[in-house]
This record gives structure tokens, sequence and C-alpha cells, in this order.
């Protein structure tokens, strides 16, 4: 029960290494930090279970001994963050799935991408479900993580058939909680970190567009539910509790006493104006829905952010 987890100092990696390592399993890291940080590990340092090696996953992977599983959860997701490096993330969502899948087939183990809810791009069809091939722009800015996403489905599925690879796909909706970067362009961060600097609150576009927030914890134990399934093909993951950006952030405001006021900028080029899940298939094949409200989820957040904050 050895499992390599690319990208596992990030966010949602640090998270799924601590879920894997109380399951039993022995867990090896690679990340090259281009988003990812150390700190999100430290907790794990001594454990005799846990190991973390720096490494491109772009580049040919060396793994000595046995290997049960791959996640691959290596790739920038953020706005700020892909489109500050739009060439490494389109290499790690091509050549980097790529790479992760040979050590797969070489290993003879399992292997999980994580993929996302970009691929459905600016959808016509909401909620969205696994059926629904999506609507994106393969050349505006956000393609190159948008259509790297795409292309390591493909891929993936392209293992399964042709390999015959044990693979499974999870598109991941908006996931928070503990970990994440203050100010890392996505819209919970970004709302805390200017309230606690005491500036304007960002809102692109009127507002109006919606996104689903999925706590931390319950979309870990969908993608833990999913590493078992016989399922191949995509499964969404994520919390169909849809809610406007200006709900959201009046959600935020309440845990301030003075919130800062709100300004208005222009919504970025290609920004999706709805995003929600189905999880039908989950529920049905994984006996999964999510249990965090996003108040108790909120809760623990803010909590961390704050202390982080504090602690600059």
């Amino acid at each position: 029960m050895r499992a390599v987890v690319t990208g596992g100092a990030g966010f949602l990696g640090s998270h799924l290494c601590d879920r894997l390592l109380a399951e039993g399993w022995e867990v090896l890291v690679l990340d090259n930090f281009i988003t990812g940080a150390k700190i999100n590990l430290s907790h794990l340092a001594k454990n005799k279970k846990f190991k973390l090696q720096k490494a491109d996953v772009s580049k040919p992977l060396k793994v000595a001994g046995k290997v049960g599983y791959v996640l691959h959860l290596a790739s920038p997701a953020s706005p700020p963050d892909y489109l500050k490096h739009p060439v490494a993330t389109m290499m790690v969502g091509s050549v980097g799935t790529r790479n992760a899948l040979e050590l797969a087939l070489a290993k003879k183990a399992k292997f999980l991408l994580t993929s996302t809810s970009e691929c459905y791009g600016d959808p016509e069809v909401s909620p969205q479900p696994e059926e629904y091939w999506g609507h994106v722009n393969p050349i505006g800015p956000r393609g190159v993580y948008d259509e790297a996403k795409r292309f390591s489905e493909a891929l993936t599925m392209a293992y399964y058939r042709y390999h015959g690879v044990d693979t499974h796909i999870v598109r991941i909706f908006n996931t928070y909680g503990p970990r994440m970067r203050l100010n890392d362009g996505r819209a919970l961060p970004n709302f805390v970190f200017q309230a606690l600097s005491g500036i304007p609150m960002t809102i692109y576009g009127d507002g109006k567009q919606t996104r689903s927030f999925c706590y931390v914890d319950d979309l870990v134990e969908g993608i833990y539910r999913l590493m078992k399934s016989d399922e191949h093909l995509p499964v969404n993951i994520g919390n169909p509790q849809e809610i406007t950006i200006l709900e959201f952030v009046d959600r935020i405001r309440k845990h301030f006493t003075n919130p800062p006021p709100l300004v208005y900028k222009p919504l970025p080029e290609d920004d999706p104006k709805r995003r929600c899940p189905d999880i039908t298939k989950a529920k049905r094949l994984l006996k999964w829905e999510p249990k965090v409200s996003l108040e108790e989820g909120l809760k623990v957040t803010m909590a961390y952010f704050k202390q982080v904050f504090a602690n600059r």
C-alpha cells in the first residue's frame, strides 16, 4: 500500500496525503513547489511512512520500489497561477500526465487523475453532468488550464483502453478549506485577504455568476471512494448547493465587524457564469455526497486564514 502523489504539497494534495496515511498507506510526494509549499506537509515530517521529494513531473519519473497507486494532482489551479505559468501548466497536464501514467504502467499500479470542472468551460448546461462535453475556448487565456486537463482526461482514457491501466478520473468543483493560500486568486482567499487588509473586496462582473463550494474533507472523502471503485469514466465531486458570488461575499462579510466596501471590476475573459455539479453519479456509484455545510466549513477556514494573516 504505497502511493505516489504528484503535487502533494498543494492545498488539496496535502489533505489527500493526510487521508492516505490515516488509512495505512505509505506516501511519496513529488512536487516542484511552483504553487505548493513544504509547510503544508510539515506536520508529516516525522511520519516514517511519508517521504517528500522535489521533482518536476514534466520530466521522466524514477521511483524505486513497489507502487500501488499513482495520484496525479500536480498543476497550478488558480487563474493567476496558471496565467503566470502558462507553459508549465500545459506541460504538467500533457507530458506530466504521460509520465505519471507511464509510472503507473511500469509499476502495475492504479492511477487517479484529478481533473476539474473547468473541462466544462463556460457551460450552456447547468448543473453540469459528466456527459456534458463542455463549452471551452481553446485559445483563450484560460485555455492553458482547461485544455491541459481535457487532454489529461483523454490520455488517461487512452492508457486505460490501450494499455489496460486501472485508471480513475475525478472532476473537482470549487473546493475550500485550511491550507489554501491567502490571496491566491480564488474567490474565498481573495475576499478574506481583502477583508483582513481593510481594502475593498473585489467583485468581478455583476456578481450574479454562481459557484458551488465544497469543503476539503468532503472532497477527499469522495476522491478516496473513487480510488477504491471500479469506475473509469469521469466522476464529478463537488457541492451542488449553487450560490452567487454576491451571496457568497455577504456570507464572508458577516465574519467581520467592519467589513470593507465592495468594488466592481470587469469580468475576466471566459470566466464561467455558472458552475454547479450534477453529483447523481457520485451518489449512485460511490454513495457519496457532501456533509459539511458552508457555514461550518467557513468557520474553520476563516479561523485558519486569520491565524495565517496574523503570523505573516
